[in-house]
């Protein structure tokens, strides 16, 4: 006899992507199967985004922390005048409630186009499903890998002051030398009594180890006189950043969020979008049509082909040469910078941007890197120096 369970969505991974795409299918109606091993747990990472690409449907608790204007810090110091802000894990996760939808604590082993099977042989039946377990392993793909330590408010004063946020601090201050793979300091406070500082690497094969991260972020706190006991908590991230959007025909289920193209290539930032194309899937799945095209039309399409040209050239450029591509983009438009950063189908304004940034960055020279005609392997299986201790 068939026992299997009919649904109209079945959301695989509870993260906060799938929890909240679960969450709106419910409130839509829709009758909804939401399938994570552990799914009252609260989402481990960090996550942070521009407030204005955060949902209207997303009330203010979800919100830990407001930063106004982030700063960033090239040959001199930046102020981004669009307001930045921490989530709340808890907020977040209360927010995204998901009482009318069908939850079940196990572990998905096989999640096909319609159904999805679980670890104890329960079939899931559903029109639509969606995978949200996020990315798959590393290799030797281009990463984001960052190293996190969270400080106490007070000891971390004299570089983030209350409601103030380092966006990217490219200053001087890690120990890397001119010859060594760049990396850049992310520092904001988290509305709970401390201030994550996060020294950060972007676009590497494989990514730059926690060790050397971890050493760099304790230089740059030593610089301004910080100090530390060694007991403080930690968290690490190391993930591709190129997963392509997903092709029609060729997805088993419809892949949403960091899985399915929504991790930003140049950035390392996914939730912002994916929170914001949430109700254009659920929409999708209401009228019949496919969520793929919905969330990937050939616009959309463009602006990721032109962020992974960006990725490429984030990942060959030394320190120096970052300096000045992020002073010629971070001077450019308010457009300008949104379309790079944020916005999911502007490609006239992003073309537009990638295009005047690499015209503007100064020595001409350095433009050959950007673009990828010389030096297009650099940093390629660089040999970076063991750990000398563990990280506690």
């Amino acid at each position: 006899m068939d026992s299997a369970r009919e649904f109209d969505v079945c959301v695989v991974g509870l993260g906060p992507t799938g929890r909240g795409l679960a969450h709106r299918a419910a409130v839509a109606g829709l009758r909804v199967a939401a399938v994570d091993p552990r799914p009252d747990r609260l989402f481990p990472p960090t996550f942070s985004c521009w407030v204005d690409e955060l949902p209207a449907w997303l009330p203010e608790s979800a919100i830990a922390q407001r930063i106004a204007a982030p700063t960033v810090w090239t040959k001199r110091e930046l102020r981004i005048e669009r307001p930045y802000c921490v989530l709340s894990k808890a907020g977040l996760h209360a927010a995204l409630a998901l009482d009318d939808a069908t939850v079940f604590a196990d572990r998905a082993t096989r999640v096909d186009q319609h159904e999805v099977e679980l670890a104890d042989g329960t079939v899931l039946r559903s029109a639509t499903v969606f995978d949200t377990r996020g990315l798959p392993t590393l290799g030797r793909r281009r990463a984001a890998s960052a190293h996190g330590i969270f400080v106490a408010a007070e000891t971390a004063a004299p570089m983030v002051a209350d409601g103030e946020g380092l966006l990217l601090d490219w200053r001087p201050e890690n120990g890397a030398g001119p010859d060594e793979p760049p990396s850049f300091l992310y520092a904001v406070p988290l509305g709970d009594g401390t201030v994550i500082f996060e020294e950060t690497s972007l676009g590497l094969r494989g990514g730059m180890p926690q060790h050397e991260l971890r050493k760099r972020t304790l230089s740059r706190l030593a610089a301004h006189g910080i100090r530390l006991t060694g007991d403080e908590p930690h968290e690490a991230a190391h993930y591709p950043l190129d997963q392509a959007p997903p092709k029609k025909g060729e997805a088993v289920a419809v892949p949403f969020g960091s899985r399915g193209g929504m991790m930003h290539p140049c950035t390392g930032y996914s939730v912002g979008d994916s929170l914001a194309l949430i109700d254009t899937a659920v929409s999708a799945v209401q009228r019949g049509e496919d969520p793929i095209e919905a969330l990937w039309p050939w616009r959309a399409r463009a602006v990721y082909w032109m962020r992974m040209r960006g990725l490429w050239g984030l990942g060959r450029l030394t320190t120096d040469q970052s300096i000045a591509m992020f002073e010629a983009f971070f001077t450019e438009s308010e457009r300008g910078q949104r379309a790079l950063l944020s916005a999911h189908e502007d490609y006239t304004a992003l073309g537009a941007v990638l295009f005047n940034t690499v015209a503007h960055t100064w020595p001409f020279r350095w433009r050959y890197d950007l673009v990828g005609w010389t030096n297009r392997n650099r940093w390629l299986d660089y040999p970076f120096a063991p750990a000398e201790t563990p990280i506690r």
